[in-house]
């Protein structure tokens, strides 16, 4: 287990992913579109993508929102898993097994098609990758804690729900 007393920029308890997905929310939400001088999407693809990428927005965060809630006291920004907190298997954690992680993702991906983003849905996919290692670490911390948690894993999928 990590040194929970290690400074905050050794990284022990995961820092470093959360300083990784602050600047990669930013860039989402504020980076560049498409490259300068594309041409924007045409009508009636750029009307079905921005009300598509609504839906994703919407159904994303409230995944993401049912995770936050379903972990109540025992959310924690970094990957390492608080103490004295239990795994749960229930509620959006029954869907999928990182609901938060899932829910950003979608709402990355709507947010670029809402915004007829190129660049954005790139984002979005290097936000996936991001959380897809960034989950690999920490279920490695998770097995540590629960014994049971390897066969959670067998039953739940990681990121996106009945899918991967």
């Amino acid at each position: 287990m990590a040194d929970a007393h290690a400074p905050w920029w050794r990284g022990a308890r995961g820092e470093w992913y959360v300083v990784i997905q602050v600047a990669m929310f930013v860039l989402v939400v504020f980076g560049p579109r498409s490259w300068p001088g594309a041409p924007s999407w045409p009508a009636p693809y750029s009307t079905i993508a921005s009300g598509l990428g609504l839906v994703l927005i919407v159904a994303g965060g409230a995944l993401a929102v049912g995770g936050v809630l379903q972990l109540g006291s025992n959310l924690t920004a970094l990957p390492y898993p608080k103490e004295g907190a239990p795994l749960l298997e229930s509620g959006p954690y029954a869907i999928v097994r990182n609901p938060i992680y899932s829910g950003l993702i979608f709402a990355a991906f709507g947010f670029g098609l809402f915004v007829n983003g190129w660049l954005t849905l790139g984002y979005a996919l290097v936000l996936f990758a991001f959380f897809d290692i960034k989950s690999r670490r920490e279920e490695r911390w998770l097995r540590e804690k629960f014994p049971e948690y390897a066969s959670y894993q067998r039953r739940v999928r990681k990121l996106v729900p009945w899918v991967y």
